[in-house]
């Protein structure tokens, strides 16, 4: 994964750790190695990730690149690392998502199981909860999942929501659905190719064609569509 400016995994160990030290109290002599071993699972994980962005951003000419001073960039990052060490420790991993809710303003707490491949643009006052996710996921600033008597959403593919949009509790959202900004959708299934406009239970749902939808997150995602 090649990162900006030449910056190397040794640089950038260094910058987690200096950013974990000054935060937090930081066992080197225990935590090194874990945290080497999961930087660099997390730069394969965003690397995988990234190669199917076609923001200006993330990829230039098809190949990724990492910039851990790009805030969305860095949030995925820290996300992926968290995730990878949770097993292993517990407590690093309680930090680094802690690191990413400081610098980042965003909750992505290291239990949840974000796919392989999603998006964020300007999270800050998003929260994540511990819904079924699946790939090509967006979301954007104070977007909120979250349960409703201990049940949580679960989304299909090419799903996008904008700011402020909420989607809670026992809600099915389909394939290539796009959550209209500030919408709160609450148990509530949403058919595949919608855009969704309203609070529930007086949604609006506008349906269109699998061709349309497609045209859509194709001029973000390189991965073909099925």
């Amino acid at each position: 994964m090649k990162i900006i400016n030449d910056l190397s995994v040794d640089d950038l160990y260094r910058l987690v750790e200096k950013q974990l030290y000054n935060l937090f109290e930081f066992d080197k002599s225990n935590e090194t190695k874990l945290l080497y071993r999961g930087i660099d699972i997390a730069l394969k994980r965003i690397e995988r990730n990234f190669a199917n962005n076609k923001n200006k951003y993330y990829s230039k000419d098809g190949k990724p690149f990492f910039n851990p001073f790009h805030s969305g960039q860095y949030t995925i990052f820290l996300y992926y690392l968290s995730n990878t060490i949770k097993k292993e420790s517990g407590t690093l991993a309680d930090r680094i998502y802690f690191l990413n809710k400081a610098l980042n303003a965003v909750d992505l707490f290291y239990e949840i199981e974000l796919p392989e491949v999603f998006f964020l643009e300007h999270p800050v006052g998003a929260v994540m909860g511990r819904a079924e996710y699946a790939n090509f996921f967006n979301f954007s600033q104070n977007c909120t999942v979250g349960n409703n008597k201990g049940v949580y959403p679960k989304f299909g593919e090419y799903v996008t929501m904008l700011s402020g949009s909420k989607v809670i509790g026992d809600t099915k959202i389909g394939k290539h659905c796009i959550i209209a900004a500030n919408t709160y959708i609450k148990d509530t299934e949403i058919p595949d190719n919608s855009i969704v406009f309203g609070s529930s239970p007086d949604l609006i749902i506008k349906r269109r064609t699998k061709e349309e939808m497609d045209n859509f997150f194709a001029e973000q995602w390189r991965t073909e569509q099925g």
